[in-house]
This record gives structure tokens, C-alpha cells and sequence, in this order.
């Protein structure tokens, strides 16, 4: 089968399509014919191996898997002797191992239905950064009706799913986001759209009940100003740093550290992916309460221009990979 392949850590340069050996599956997992992939900063992370802390679990020295990738949607090729839920001729979204290939294996319990009314394309763009948005309001925020959320980096992947989860669940949303996301973050729902080029998150005199930070690229200080006293702030990643041994995740440590000791309460996300929450998603997709953003698509020959892509942080929506 054809696969983007990786030896080393590196730049995406260093990327290369090659002819490789289809996955074998274990008796809990799955093989997908996969139709489109996500693209998404954890991808970049375990290709250029930055920070150095991700490389803990995928390969102290090179990737422990060949092929990047973890988004998928495609069809079922073969399942394992212990799984039950799936035959093939599925249609299937989720993540998996290898995903940036023709076929990739998947565990069984990360896979779910795709949503009948969604592309292979859009279901691709939903497991990573839905089940983060997910993890972020539902979970971590708390968010119920009447709550007033702020989600910055409202235009990107995890945020635009945010703001309609949020809206979902009865909030007043306020996305920030760059000037040419304005039109787009007002049209998933949010109430009000800040531009952070305009204007900073302190200076409306506003205070939220939940915060929601995708951006990585503000102080805690800073948000916890923004936050009414008992208000949450939630850590969705730390993209904005530059050390090559946590990169922007202090941020995540100092928040842990500090949360005991003030009345706001500070959550680095953790999101954990399951078949549970595909399933919530697809309820509130089919029902036409969630609907993913997909900004740009790339055959699987330009990986790296995709990776590139989301590097330069402008990207809006999801960008996906179609194979």
C-alpha cells in the first residue's frame, strides 16, 4: 500500500511516500480502508519529535511507527477475532495508528459509525479535535445554559468545534480569532467575535465563567483576568512555545501548580478518545447541532505542505489529508 513514512524526527521535508506492508491487527482492533485523515498539532509534534517530552511512549530516538497519522475515516477491510461491533463494509470514523496510508489499523474501542449525514472528508476533521472540544466544554468547562464562555483561537480546529458545543449546551459564546475568521466563528453560532488583533481579551472589561484557550499564546495571568473569581480556565495544548524540552506546556505545569491555591479553578486538558464520544458527537452532528469546519484538503502526496500548513498557525477549521 502507498503511506507517507518517516525514519527519523526532523522536519516535515524529510516526509516521503513509499510502498509498504498493509497493517496486521490484533483481535481488539480493526483494519480501515482509510478515505481522508485529519491533520492536527499532535501529528506535527510526533513527526518533528517536539518537545522532547512526546517522544516518551513514541520512540526515544525515532518514531516507534513508521507512518504518521491518527485521524480517520474510511471504510472496514477486516476486524480482530474479539470485535464484535464492526463488519467489514463499515463506515467508520475515529483514530488509529498510521493513518496518513491506504489502510491503517485502529482499536475498536476509538472507532464508531460515521455520521450519516458527513463526507468522509468532515468525518475525518471530527475525532482529534471534536473529542478535545468535547473534553474541554463538556468535561474540564462545565459548561451549562446561561454561562458565559470565551473561546480563543475560535477559528481553528479544536475551536470552532468548541463554539458550537458550546452553544449546544445553552452558553453565551464569545469567539476570538483573527480578522478573517470573524464572519466564519459568527456563523457557527457565537454570540459575540472578538478580533485579537484588534482588540485583547482584557480590554472589554468582560468576565467569563469558562475560558477556553487554544491559541497557548497568553499568560496565565493575563486569562485569569478575564475569568470571574470562581470562573474555569481550560489548557487546550501549548503551541506557542519554543523550548525544545516542553515547548509551551509549562504553561500546563505552572497551571496544575498554581490551581490549588486561588478560588478560579485552572484545568490542563486531557481528553481521552473513546467510542463514547464519537457516539455523542454523531448525535449532535446528525442533528445538525455540530457541523465540522474543514478548511483545507491535501491528497496524501503533500503531507508535509499540509503539515506545513497547520505550522504556520492561520489555518481555519480542520485541514484534512484525502487518500
Amino acid at each position: 500500500m502507498r503511506a507517507i513514512v518517516q525514519d527519523r524526527y526532523g522536519p516535515t521535508e524529510m516526509l516521503r511516500l513509499q510502498d509498504v506492508d498493509v497493517p496486521k491487527i490484533g483481535a481488539d482492533e480493526v483494519l480501515v480502508r482509510v478515505h481522508a485523515s485529519g491533520v492536527d498539532p499532535g501529528v506535527w509534534h510526533l513527526v518533528t519529535g517536539l518537545p522532547y517530552l512526546v517522544r516518551l511512549g513514541f520512540g526515544l530516538f525515532r518514531p516507534a511507527s513508521r507512518v504518521p497519522g491518527m485521524d480517520l475515516a474510511g471504510v472496514v477491510e477486516a476486524v480482530g477475532s474479539n470485535v464484535e461491533r464492526f463488519t467489514p463494509g463499515d463506515e467508520v470514523f475515529g483514530t488509529g495508528r498510521g493513518s496518513y496510508a491506504e489502510y491503517a489499523s485502529a482499536p475498536a474501542n476509538r472507532l464508531a459509525p460515521k455520521p450519516r449525514n458527513l463526507t468522509f472528508e468532515q468525518a475525518a476533521a471530527v475525532p482529534i479535535s471534536g473529542q478535545t472540544a468535547l473534553a474541554a466544554v463538556r468535561d474540564a468547562g462545565q459548561v451549562r445554559p446561561g454561562k458565559r464562555v470565551l473561546v480563543i483561537g475560535a477559528g481553528g480546529g479544536v475551536g470552532t468545534f468548541a463554539v458550537q458545543l458550546a452553544k449546544a449546551l445553552g452558553a453565551h459564546v464569545t469567539g476570538m480569532c483573527s480578522t478573517g475568521k470573524l464572519d466564519l466563528v459568527r456563523s457557527i453560532g457565537a454570540d459575540e467575535v472578538v478580533d485579537y488583533t484588534r482588540t485583547d481579551i482584557t480590554d472589554r472589561g468582560q468576565r467569563y465563567d469558562v475560558v477556553i484557550d487554544t491559541a497557548g499564546n497568553r499568560r496565565l495571568a493575563q486569562l485569569r483576568l478575564a475569568l470571574v473569581p470562581t470562573g474555569v480556565l481550560v489548557l487546550v495544548g501549548g503551541e506557542a512555545g519554543t523550548g525544545k524540552w516542553l515547548w509551551g506546556f509549562d504553561r500546563q505545569l505552572r497551571a496544575l501548580l498554581l490551581s490549588p491555591l486561588v478560588s478560579q479553578r485552572l484545568v490542563p486538558l486531557l481528553s481521552r478518545e473513546s467510542t463514547e464520544n464519537l457516539v455523542a458527537l454523531t448525535e449532535l452532528i446528525e442533528a445538525g447541532a455540530l457541523t465540522p469546519v474543514v478548511g483545507r484538503t491535501y491528497p496524501l502526496t503533500e503531507v508535509a505542505e499540509a503539515l506545513r500548513h497547520l505550522e504556520d498557525g492561520h489555518s481555519t477549521g480542520k485541514t484534512v489529508v484525502t487518500i
